[in-house]
């Protein structure tokens, strides 16, 4: 499979479609026009057409390395 535009990996694609998917069986209205009926299609579509994006958590990116740089305490 090839990497998707603006995903740094296809993992991050399927993560994100599959959240959107779960959206979508809950009742949030698709925001593209499309003749399909499956949850998951109509995901990738909006994917596709730009409407759907992520942003990962900075601020558990910056938690770690906050923990990270915290010298260990002596017992």
């Amino acid at each position: 499979m090839k990497l998707k535009d603006g995903f740094d990996s296809n993992y991050r694609y399927i993560l994100v479609a599959a959240r959107r998917a779960r959206q979508l069986s809950s009742g949030a209205p698709p925001l593209v026009d499309t003749s399909a009926r499956k949850p998951c299609k109509i995901a990738q579509q909006e994917i596709d057409a730009g409407k759907i994006q992520f942003i990962v958590n900075s601020k558990a990116n910056e938690r770690a390395k906050v923990e990270a740089s915290k010298p260990e305490e002596n017992k």
